[in-house]
């Protein structure tokens, strides 16, 4: 009996000791990886991808076991968030003097000395800023539900997941009423059922009719489509977990380029077809939606009698799409598409700073003569949760790849990156691998499409800083340069979605408020995302950094924390080696690079940067003249 016992310990050893060696060495590489689920471009390819694999079907069960649907007492953590809600803030302890007022929603600013100020908040407002309005959505609200937004008392609404009933999204009623639209039959299966659709009907509930399809890029779509190409169920607009606390949804966004209270694809950024927001657990994410391009494009918007006049029930509550949206007053925000006015009426981007190098009039025409402007096709100002990246608002973005050493195996995404100079590009040492063949992408957003815009470039030679050392604690001088492989006289070539972040000339002050980017997902990650996603954070104090209970004396002048005032669904999205730029002198700089991190969004565990401030002449000798 004992030697059985014996043989199972061993056996169970052999199983998790590999594991928690993996697992110890992953943690200091990259905070953004951990918690991620694998995505899914790999396998489908470069193509859009629908119909190439079965969509996964939205059980009864996923319900009971989705945290946000958990039935709980709506009351038993009122403070839930509220106690440590301002954790990172406390640790930021943002500098500044009170002009212009830094507090928001007409708090009152004080200053304390020393380049610290305090707001006075009228209430409900709360947090460092002011930036916190009361919050409705509290978890178990809405039961088995979504919790929404709405405008008038109590300013939040249940959308309940089916077979779950209204008001309060507990009670079970399973195809009574029918929850399938336009004639559809519901079977029952089990606690789960399945809508059989007349033909030309789709959708979960048969809710997408025969002519619902988008014109061009899908700007002008007002269909009802609701399910990402993998069949991941979008989230309203004006989901509570889109938004930031206190933001009235309608007076932001209501009705402009199709959004508002509904969860149908949409397109309000100019991407290349219609696409929605979805969440995995706590994690936010957006990708396409599984919507018809129309066969025969004439220029004009679909009618689409059935797809854009049909009403779509959830229980008794009906929600009409109209037909069109309400004419956009924002400047920004045109109502014709890009396609009809080839970006001509929107106002013109600011004129970019001029080069610092000298101008010599006998030189060839310099590759990307300047550095840091992003010229966005259109932003999505109104949606203050979304963490989506427009096409070409970070431009300089890019996807490190490998594959193994003269192997015919695909290129596979392990790292982010920056590109700061037409051959060459920055990010971190730890994502340099010996004995494989690596290459850069840049110019896109999804790691699963190449398109039109996408730039394919191989690497001629990796250097990783001669110092680079992990340790159990920490990683140290985590920075690298990629040489990038010439085609003619240029490596990478500028476009709007193609450019370059500049250099940090100075140390920036703490607080100030900044953007890391990318896609989270990597060969050792087993949760991310195969479109870019980006996520604000503040730099944190080193000295508040450094103390015992957040990473103690483990930190030298070559890193610094930065992190989100909120924490949560946006703190973890990142890849390492990926860009943290910021403002300075009206241009975006790379000042920090993603390195590692204890955890992922814990109290007291923000992420950890490379300082670039800190290797800058570093990097200038390594570049062979690409700077001044």
């Amino acid at each position: 009996m004992d030697l059985k016992l014996l043989l199972f310990c061993l056996f169970l050893a052999a199983l998790l000791i590999p594991a928690e060696l993996k697992g110890g060495k992953d943690k200091h590489k990259d905070k953004h990886d951990r918690g991620h689920e694998r995505g899914h471009g790999h396998e489908r390819g470069h193509g859009h991808g629908r119909g190439m694999r079965e969509k996964k079907k939205y059980k009864f069960k996923d319900i009971l076991e989705d945290i946000f649907f958990q039935i709980v007492d709506a009351g038993a953590d009122e403070d839930e968030d509220d106690e440590d809600a301002d954790w990172l803030s406390e640790l930021v302890e943002p500098q500044g003097t009170c002009n212009p007022n830094p507090c928001n929603n007409n708090g009152v600013c004080k200053e304390k000395g020393r380049g610290r100020f305090k707001c006075d908040c009228p209430k409900p407002f709360k947090g460092k800023t002011c930036n916190r309005g009361p919050k409705v959505c509290r978890r178990g609200r809405c039961g088995r539900g979504e919790c929404v937004l709405i405008a008038t008392p109590p300013f939040y609404e249940c959308k309940c997941k089916v077979p779950f009933q209204p008001p309060d999204c507990r009670r079970i009623a399973l195809c009574e009423p029918n929850p399938c639209k336009n004639g559809g039959t519901c079977v029952r299966d089990g606690e789960d059922f399945d809508c059989q659709c007349p033909p030309g009907f789709r959708g979960r509930y048969c809710h997408v009719g025969p002519n619902d399809c988008y014109v061009d890029d899908g700007e002008s779509y007002r269909g009802n489509v609701s399910e990402t190409d993998d069949g991941k169920e979008c989230l309203f607009w004006n989901s509570h977990f889109l938004l930031d606390r206190g933001v009235d949804p309608f007076d932001d966004f209501e009705d402009k380029d199709g959004l508002g209270h509904h969860n149908f694809c949409r397109n309000p950024d100019g991407d290349a077809m219609p696409w929605c927001f979805f969440r995995k657990g706590r994690k936010l994410f957006w990708d396409y939606c599984d919507v018809t391009q129309c066969p025969d494009p004439t220029g004009v918007a679909p009618t689409a009698s059935q797809a854009t006049s049909q009403t779509f029930t959830s229980g008794p509550k009906t929600t009409k799409v109209p037909p069109s949206p309400t004419p956009p007053t924002d400047p920004t925000y045109p109502p014709t598409k890009p396609s009809q006015t080839s970006q001509s009426s929107r106002p013109s981007p600011p004129s970019p700073t001029p080069s610092k190098a000298p101008v010599n009039p006998t030189a060839p025409p310099q590759e990307f003569p300047t550095c840091g402007i992003a010229q966005p096709k259109k932003a999505i100002t109104r949606i203050f949760g979304g963490r989506k990246v427009s096409p070409g608002a970070i431009p300089w973005q890019v996807s490190l790849q490998v594959k193994p050493k003269g192997s015919s195996q695909s290129f596979k995404h392990i790292c982010g990156g920056v590109l700061i100079a037409s051959c060459w590009v920055l990010t971190a040492a730890h994502c340099i691998e010996p004995n494989k063949d690596m290459q850069v992408t840049m110019g896109g957003l999804s790691l699963n499409r190449l398109d039109n815009s996408s730039q394919v470039i191989g690497v001629e030679k990796a250097i990783p800083h001669e110092n680079y050392r992990e340790t159990p604690d920490a990683v140290y001088n985590d920075i690298a340069v990629l040489k990038l492989k010439r085609t003619g006289d240029v490596c990478a070539k500028e476009t709007q979605f193609v450019k370059t972040a500049c250099l940090p000339d100075a140390p920036l002050p703490d607080g100030t408020d900044c953007t890391i980017s990318g896609w989270g997902s990597t060969e050792q990650s087993d949760y991310g995302s195969n479109n870019l996603l980006s996520a604000n954070v503040l730099l944190i104090n080193q000295d508040k950094c450094s103390e015992s209970k957040v990473y103690g004396n483990v930190l030298d002048p070559g890193m610094f924390c930065a992190g989100h005032l909120q924490g949560g669904a946006d703190s973890c999205q990142g890849d390492s080696g990926g860009p943290l730029t910021c403002p300075q002198n009206n241009t975006r700089v790379v000042y920090g690079l993603v390195s590692w991190g204890d955890q992922c969004g814990a109290k007291n565990k923000p992420g950890v940067y490379t300082r670039v401030t800190n290797f800058l002449g570093w990097i200038k000798s390594k570049t062979e003249g690409a700077f001044p």
